[in-house]
C-alpha cells in the first residue's frame, strides 16, 4: 500500500513538472517573435463611424457614437499543446481609441509557435490600479491626459468609455443630447459590489491559428461589436439611463460589453 501511495505520488510530481505553463522570465527579447492583435470596432454588421452614422438598438433607440475608448491588458496565447505564454505586465496595457487608428493594435511579442487561444482583460487590474504612479506609466499615467481615462474625484482607471447623441437622451449645458457610458471599478474597498473587470478567451482554431515567427509578422484580427453594450445579456435603454459610471448599473454594462469580442481571421 506504501508503495502504491509512493508511486502514484511520483507520478503526480512528474506531472506537475512536466506541465507547460510559460510565465514571463524564460525568455529575453532575443527569442521572441512579432505578433499584433487588432481591434475592429463595429456596430452589428456595419463598421464603426463616428459622429455621422446613425444606429438602432434593441430598445428601438437611435444613437450617434462619438467616442469610444477601452482599455485591454493581461494578454495572454496559447499553443494547442496547452503552452501558455504571458505577456509580461509592463508590455501589456494599452489604449484602444476607436479615433486614433494605430491604436487599434496591440503589438506584443511571443515566443515562436502556432497559437490557439487568447486571453486578454478589458480594463485595468487591481494590482495596477494600485501600485505607485511610478510604476503606471504610457497610458496608464494618470498625469498624461490619455483622454480622460482616469477619475481623479474616485483615483481609479475608466475600463470603458463611450459617448454620443441620441433623440431618447436628455438635453445637457451645450444643448447637445448626449448619453456616456463611463465603465470602470475594480471591486475595492469602497465599492465591493462594482467589479468590472472582464476576462475574454477567444478559440483561434476556427478562423486561423498565429502562426508566430521571427520571419512574419501575424495579425489576429477581432471584431468588438459595441452593438452589445445595449443589446448584451442586458438591454440597456438610453432612455433609462442616458449617463452610467461609478453605480451599480455599471455592472449590467460591463457584463454586456465582455461578450462584443469574436475572432474575425488570423492574418500570418
Amino acid at each position: 500500500m506504501k508503495h502504491s501511495i509512493i508511486i502514484i505520488t511520483l507520478f503526480a510530481f512528474i506531472f506537475q513538472s512536466c506541465k507547460k505553463d510559460i510565465d514571463e522570465p524564460t525568455f529575453n527579447e532575443d527569442n521572441l517573435a512579432p505578433l499584433s492583435v487588432e481591434f475592429d470596432n463595429i456596430v452589428g454588421g456595419q463598421n464603426l463611424i463616428l459622429n455621422s452614422t446613425n444606429y438602432k438598438n434593441a430598445a428601438g433607440e437611435t444613437y450617434k457614437v462619438q467616442l469610444l475608448q477601452y482599455f485591454i491588458s493581461n494578454i495572454k496565447v496559447a499553443k494547442v499543446d496547452g503552452t501558455v505564454y504571458t505577456i509580461p505586465q509592463d508590455s501589456s496595457y494599452f489604449l484602444i481609441n476607436e479615433s486614433d487608428p494605430e491604436s487599434r493594435f496591440a503589438k506584443i511579442r511571443v515566443p515562436e509557435g502556432d497559437y490557439t487561444k487568447l486571453t486578454f482583460t478589458i480594463g485595468v487590474d487591481s494590482l495596477r490600479s494600485t501600485m505607485d504612479v511610478s510604476k503606471r506609466t504610457g497610458v496608464l499615467d494618470p498625469a498624461s491626459g490619455h483622454d480622460g481615462m482616469y477619475w481623479d474625484w474616485n483615483s481609479g482607471y475608466i475600463f470603458f468609455k463611450m459617448e454620443g447623441t441620441s433623440p431618447q437622451a436628455p438635453t445637457d449645458p451645450t444643448g447637445a443630447e448626449k448619453f456616456r457610458y463611463h465603465i470602470g471599478g475594480f471591486g475595492g474597498y469602497s465599492a465591493p459590489s462594482i467589479n468590472n473587470i472582464k476576462t475574454v478567451t477567444l478559440d483561434l482554431t476556427m478562423r486561423g491559428v498565429a502562426q508566430v515567427r521571427k520571419t512574419r509578422s501575424p495579425n489576429i484580427h477581432l471584431f468588438a461589436d459595441i452593438s452589445k453594450v445595449f443589446d448584451g445579456v442586458n438591454t440597456v435603454s438610453i432612455t433609462a439611463h442616458p449617463q452610467v459610471m461609478h453605480s451599480e448599473f455599471s455592472v449590467s454594462i460591463a457584463n454586456n460589453y465582455a461578450a462584443m469580442f469574436t475572432h474575425d481571421h488570423t492574418e500570418n
